[in-house]
This record gives structure tokens, sequence and C-alpha cells, in this order.
């Protein structure tokens, strides 16, 4: 399949969209630049200077559906023209109080909502840090380092999660829990799993995320297959290759022990292409969206529902890819008729900050997406100049 028609990749933006996105792109491709924007947007964040001015036109405009969900409509409207749903994600980081817990766990259910009430928003998707202690979540990991002060906190994050996956369930909307650092993953997918026993019995309405940028997680996904199988519920994974790689490996280098990551890039690509096979072996028992970027596995995978005759909108099968990126990705697997769904991050300009400097952050340092991306963008221009 090829996945570089720029005229499908490109075709839901103007000229004078494709321009911004191609400045905005070279900026991000700058390390300079992107370092010393990081450095003066953490300055103005600390000393409450107003940046909505600079920052939602560029940044946030190229990466985020709006404030609010009602802001979203217009861009999950552009994406479904072209068959692409939208995964509405509230991206405000960095709460640490129960109120701001309870705030945030209300807005996820509003999502959640939202996409019972229109065709369009095939998932939701949070972090679990996002309605809880990081530091309760890391105690609970260690079942033997747990206090009774930590149990009754951790109670407060299981009946949020349940709640958000109650109401995905009543409302039949799928919704994703996000992996986080290997030190609270156990937790999260204790959380996760027994979600999935409870709301999976008939389809898949929780997803649990594994990272195979982790060495271990191809074992656990087929662990969590065998379970599902035992206890008679469907298993449901969000397959990414991951984020916090820098983090677990300092992590693991100051506390001395072996670290949970691949020891090198084809090593996680094989597995992520080894879980792409297995999901597709077991596709009547398990329904997973591959999340991914990289053009070698979006394409292998399209290979192997090809080869073994799976229809391309079989419901267990999706292709997810992260707004303002990798739309030659996206808008190509459409057009072949594929499942596929954009997340698109919302919130205050303010809050999702965080996420858009992280964004920033990966871009710089994925290996070739920023020249990908601007490779891309100027073929489209000059086949427009030439049209």
């Amino acid at each position: 399949m090829k996945l570089t028609d720029t005229e499908i990749a490109f075709r839901s933006k103007s000229n004078g969209q494709l321009k911004k996105a191609y400045w905005l792109f070279k900026m991000l491709g700058n390390s300079s630049f992107t370092k010393f924007g990081k450095v003066m947007t953490n300055l103005a964040i600390k000393l409450r200077l107003p940046m909505n001015w600079i920052i939602k036109p560029t940044i946030f405009e190229q990466f985020c559906g709006g404030e609010t969900i009602a802001e979203c409509a217009s861009t999950t409207k552009v994406l479904d023209e072209y068959g692409i749903g939208t995964i509405l994600d509230y991206s405000v980081e960095g709460k640490t109080s129960e109120d701001d817990f309870d705030a945030t766990m209300a807005e996820i259910k509003r999502t959640v909502q939202a996409a019972a009430d229109n065709k369009h928003i095939p998932f939701c998707v949070f972090k679990v840090t996002g309605i809880g202690q990081f530091s309760v979540l890391e105690a609970v990991n260690d079942l033997s380092q747990t206090q009774e002060a930590d149990l009754v906190e951790f109670k407060k994050i299981k009946n949020r999660v349940g709640e958000i996956c109650s109401l995905a369930y009543e409302t039949g909307t799928p919704v994703f829990i996000d992996a986080e650092e290997s030190w609270i993953q156990e937790t999260i997918d204790r959380l996760a799993e027994e979600m999935m026993a409870t709301y999976n019995q008939d389809k898949a309405v929780v997803y649990n995320t594994v990272q195979l940028y982790r060495h271990d997680r191809l074992a656990y996904l087929k662990n969590l297959h065998e379970k599902s199988k035992s206890e008679n519920f469907l298993c449901a994974v969000k397959l990414v290759r991951g984020a916090y790689m820098e983090k677990e490996r300092n992590r693991a280098e100051e506390k001395v022990y072996a670290t949970p990551i691949q020891p090198n890039k084809p090593a996680t690509d094989k597995d992520f292409n080894l879980a792409l096979e297995y999901c597709v072996k077991h596709i009547e028992k398990i329904a997973f969206c591959a999340g991914t970027h990289n053009e070698k596995s979006s394409t292998y995978l399209s290979e192997l529902l090809e080869r073994n005759n799976i229809d391309p909108q079989h419901p267990h099968a999706y292709f997810a890819q992260l707004y303002g990126m990798s739309d030659h990705i996206s808008f190509n697997l459409s057009n072949q008729g594929y499942r596929v769904a954009k997340y698109v991050p919302y919130g205050p300009v303010k809050e999702v900050l965080p996420y858009l400097i992280r964004r920033a952050d990966e871009n710089t340092s994925m290996d070739g997406q920023i020249g990908r991306e601007l490779g891309l963008i100027q073929s489209e221009m000059e086949r427009r100049r030439k049209a």
C-alpha cells in the first residue's frame, strides 16, 4: 500500500493551512529554537504571563482540536468528511488535588457522553494519573509496601475509573486507558483488567494500552489474551511503541535495576509487528487499535488484514495517529477503506501546555519525523503549484 500520496494526505488543508504547517514544523525542526521556546514557555507559566495570543494560533492549533468539546466539533466534522474518526483526549496534566481529580473525571465522562451522541467519535481515552495521585499508584504497584492510607486513596482512584468505564458501557462508547511509567503500570494493568472482566463480556468497551518499547509487553499481551479466555471476557488493547523511554532508563540506572526498555529500536519494531500478527491471528477474541506513526508497521498491518481475508472495516481492527501529525498515514489508510481515528487533544491553552511541550520535544527527537512531515508538505505544495 502506498501511504505517500500527498494529494490524499493533505486534501483537508487549504494552501494557507499547508504553508502554516510547513513553517511550524520548520521551527520545531530547529532544536535551538525548540529549546529556547520551551524555556520561555516554562518561564511564562511560572510568571503567569498571558500566552494565548502566540500559542493558540500556532502549536495549539496544529496539535489540538480546541479548548472545549464544543470547539472540537469543527475538527471532528472535517475528519469525518474523509472517513476518519475522532478520539477526544482531555489533555490537562499535572493536577494534584482531589477536587481537580473529580473535575477531570467529570470532563472525561462528558467526552464519553459526547461520543455516545456522535457516531464519528469511536473512542474516548484517559490517563489514570489524571484522576489520581501518582504517588498512590506507585505505592500500590508494590503490594508489599502498601500502607493502609494508600489503600484508602486508591479506592477513590478505582471508583473514578469505575465510573468512567461504567458510563462507557452504558453508552456503548469504547474507552482507552493509557499506559504510563513502568513503576505504576502494574497498578494500571490490574485496574484495566478488572474493568475488562466486568464490561467486556459481550463487546470491547475497555482497552488497556501495551507499550512495546518494553521488552516484557509482548508476553503481557499473550498472557492477557489467555486470561480473557479463561475468565470469558473480550481482550481489548491499544498497541503503541511508547513514551517515557529516557525517564525509564534514567530511573533504572539511578536505582540500579535492569531497564524494562528494549535494547534498541529494531527490537521494539520487531515486538510491535509480532503483536500485530498475534492480534490479527486472534482477531475474533482480541479487539485492537494500532497507535503508530510508523509507515512500515501501518503498511504491514494492512497487508496482514488483506492476507488473512479480514474485512478492512472489521470492528476489532483500528489504526490511530495523533492529530496534526502523520496525515499521510491516516488519510491514505482511510481512503483505502480502513478504520482510522485521530487522537484529538483539547483543553484550556494554559492547561495543555505541558502536553504541547512534550509534543514539541517528541517531534524534535523522533527519528526523521520532522523531515518526513516537511518533505511531504513540500511535495504537496509543489504538486499544487504545478496543478
